[in-house]
């Protein structure tokens, strides 16, 4: 059995790093006008990469792998912490038509608006060969409406919770991982439910049940096909009933004192996973290394994995590569590289960023691994188990991650500023139509 050490922080929605930031800004005008950055010279390839959060390539190390098994190859890499100023700064460049670097990372939640309005600034991956093994549904996101693939998937966020055996054993709930699973299976209701009996036998009013109402929501929501736009590209999230049914049950774990009051990956978020002020949270599989690394070493073994009530995807990222780059060939076959099954899996093995290769899924470093840090729970079993629940459609919009953090306000006015679940739905929409209508 392979054991993980799940240390470095997620890619996701990593903290906020200035100085990475502003370094991303200034790095992506290097390429002057026109131009990537990268080029051929003296029988030297150089090769831009312009990424953001922990996607793994830079940190563990794979790209000074390709390097020496491509003595020919100098990759240059700008990491931003933060995806919103890294995509801010892509727009700008696409927009100015320079800037850019030759290999370009795309968060999900921005895969459908540059499928609809930049894709004529990527090339097309669709026959680059070796690279018929992911999840169909992965592709189908950066698929344009006329067949052009304009990037290749890194990982994908199949949803378990998370919860602490301790705080669990202090409640009078059960600790052993599938009995816990049990508490909730087959309904998110459950979840809120075992929260009320969390909050019922707990001693004290110190610890919540759940970190926040905003990631019990987003569960809910990517556990289907459509969320906020429907498969023709119109904005349904008013009248979604998968939307409705999430605000709703989000709205009533806000409202009976269930939460943290917290938002992941926000200012406090962190200090309460140290400070063990919330026994669950639920957790796609690239969350496990920044929980970990966060709530530090005195809570390791305290924190386990549970399968949660309904398969779900949250997250996940893709390499493009840029038209205009003087290098296309060679960052194509870098991106090949970089996305491969071998690579995933051993990506999955040293910062815990699952799978999007259906190959790389049924790898032994992937299908046999577990976390020292969270009990030995055998995530690569529990997110595999999740990621085949996820549905074969996933129907992307152009603003998808604008409103994602839009509802996730929303239900903050309830938590922090005690709206009511109608005027805090109000004002979301209102929100919504002003920057998506």
């Amino acid at each position: 059995m392979v054991r993980q050490k799940l240390r470095i922080r997620t890619r996701a929605v990593a903290a906020v790093s200035v100085v990475s930031a502003l370094g991303l800004v200034v790095g992506c005008g290097s390429g002057g006008s026109g131009g990537t950055g990268g080029g051929k010279k003296d029988g030297k390839v150089t090769i831009t990469m312009g990424l953001f959060g922990v996607m793994g390539f830079k940190e563990t190390g794979l790209l000074d792998k390709y390097m020496k098994e491509h003595p020919d190859v100098v990759i240059k890499a700008d990491v931003a912490g933060d995806e919103q100023t890294y995509y801010t700064a892509l727009q700008t460049h696409l927009a100015a038509g320079s800037g850019l670097k030759d290999i370009q990372g795309i968060e999900i939640g921005r895969a459908k608006e540059l499928s609809d309005t930049q894709k004529d600034n990527f090339v097309d991956l669709a026959g680059v060969a070796g690279t018929d093994h992911f999840l169909p549904w992965k592709q189908s996101q950066v698929t344009t409406t006329d067949k052009k693939v304009i990037g290749l998937g890194t990982d994908i966020g199949p949803m378990a919770v998370c919860y602490r055996k301790d705080l669990f054993e202090q409640a009078g709930l059960p600790t052993d991982r599938e009995e816990v699973a049990k508490l909730w299976e087959g309904d998110w209701t459950k979840y809120v439910d075992a929260g009320v009996e969390f909050k019922q036998k707990s001693k004290g009013d110190k610890v919540a049940f759940m970190d926040s109402s905003s990631g019990l929501f987003n569960a809910m929501i990517y556990g289907h096909s459509q969320q906020f736009y429907d498969k023709r590209g119109e904005l349904i999230y008013a009248s979604n009933p998968v939307v409705k049914d999430a605000w709703k049950l989000a709205s009533k774990a806000a409202t009976s004192g269930l939460t943290a009051k917290l938002r992941q990956f926000q200012p406090g978020w962190d200090p309460g996973l140290a400070n063990s002020t919330f026994a669950t949270t639920v957790c796609p599989a690239w969350m496990l290394a920044h929980i970990s690394e966060k709530a530090g070493p005195a809570n390791k073994g305290k924190w386990d994995v549970a399968k949660a009530p309904q398969g779900a995807n949250w997250g996940g990222s893709f390499l493009g590569v840029m038209e205009k780059s003087p290098v296309k060939k060679e960052a194509q076959e870098l991106v090949a590289w970089l996305t491969s099954p071998e690579q995933q899996a051993y990506l999955f093995k040293k910062i815990g960023n699952f799978p999007s290769s259906k190959t790389a899924l049924a790898m032994p470093d992937v299908v046999d691994a577990k976390s020292d840090y969270f009990s030995g729970a055998p995530i690569g079993q529990i997110f595999g188990a999740a990621a085949k629940e996820i549905p074969d459609e996933q129907v992307l919009g152009r603003k998808d991650g604008t409103i994602k953090d839009i509802f996730s306000q929303g239900l903050s006015l309830i938590e922090s500023q005690n709206k009511s679940p109608d005027d805090a739905w109000k004002t979301t929409d209102q929100r919504i139509k002003k920057a998506a209508g």
